[in-house]
């Protein structure tokens, strides 16, 4: 107390010259309708610059929950998207998919906790495990094309083997040409991949996209692989050299789907009796 005293004591010819422009400030405003209406004008603007900027603040420290609502919104969206394509394949009229057949495929929200695309084997990390019903070999998309597939999983992370990966290979379609092959990246640009064995004599079209074709069971069929922008035949060969824009920007992956086939056991388990022979009498 005796400090402010003091304080005051020695600042009392500035505090005093304080008060009184304060003051005659006030007599000048509310005394000359031209200064009032001055003061009022600039008092607004200030004011409405401020409460902007407070807005904006607010908006920004808003947007996490905001990405979040729209990643879950999408999540019901791909959902319901994926059983209509399910029910009805394309290129079919009178076929119709049993239900539980095409409700198989359920998605997880995941938020990207790290990723690299420098390597020639890249991997994701992302912020859900086995907690949250991930297991390996899930296949995870973006809301604009296909990421990569489950690799390991601990209770809450788990890594995803990137497309960005030398041994990565998607079974895809091409959505004109409607010819199936597999698309692998070069391990050069993360922005371009190869898809193979498309034969010379199929006709291409620049810009035609690129899809998750019905034989995998890990991807649901029609998700965006990338777009072909450029198409070159190769002397001596019977394939196109087919070049893809990639459909997922992994420079800015933040959410991503989790994708799970809850008939992917029941399908790979018939598959491998297939190949072992008929069961002995």
């Amino acid at each position: 107390m005796f400090e402010l005293v003091q304080f005051i004591i020695k600042s009392r010819n500035f505090i005093l010259f304080v008060l009184l422009e304060v003051l005659s400030f006030y007599f000048i405003i509310n005394t000359n309708n031209y200064w009032s209406i001055r003061f009022f004008n600039t008092s607004n603007y200030y004011a409405a610059k401020v409460l902007d900027w407070s807005n904006k603040a607010k908006e920004y420290a808003q947007l996490r929950q905001v990405n979040t609502d729209l990643a879950e919104e999408n999540r019901k969206l791909h959902a319901l998207v994926t059983q209509l394509q399910q029910l009805k394949p394309q290129g079919s009229t009178n076929y119709k998919t049993d239900s539980i057949f095409a409700t198989r495929f359920q998605y997880t929200v995941a938020r990207v906790i790290n990723n690299t695309t420098q390597h020639p084997d890249n991997y994701i990390t992302l912020d859900k495990g086995t907690a949250d019903g991930i297991r390996p070999g899930m296949g995870v998309i973006s809301p604009t094309g296909v990421v990569g597939k489950v690799k390991l999983c601990s209770e809450h992370m788990s890594v995803v083997t990137s497309v960005l990966h030398s041994d990565f290979m998607i079974s895809s379609r091409l959505r004109k040409a409607n010819d199936i092959g597999p698309v692998k990246w070069d391990g050069i640009n993360p922005n371009r991949m190869k898809m193979l064995y498309i034969s010379r004599n199929t006709k291409m079209y620049r810009g035609d996209s690129v899809v998750t074709s019905e034989y995998n069971s890990i991807f649901p069929s029609g998700i965006l692989v990338g777009r072909v922008i450029g198409v070159r035949e190769m002397p001596d060969q019977t394939f196109h050299d087919v070049t893809l824009a990639v459909g997922t920007d992994f420079s800015n992956l933040t959410f991503v789907y989790v994708v799970e086939n809850k008939l992917q056991e029941e399908q790979e388990k018939l598959e491998k009796a297939a190949e072992s022979g008929p069961p002995k009498p």
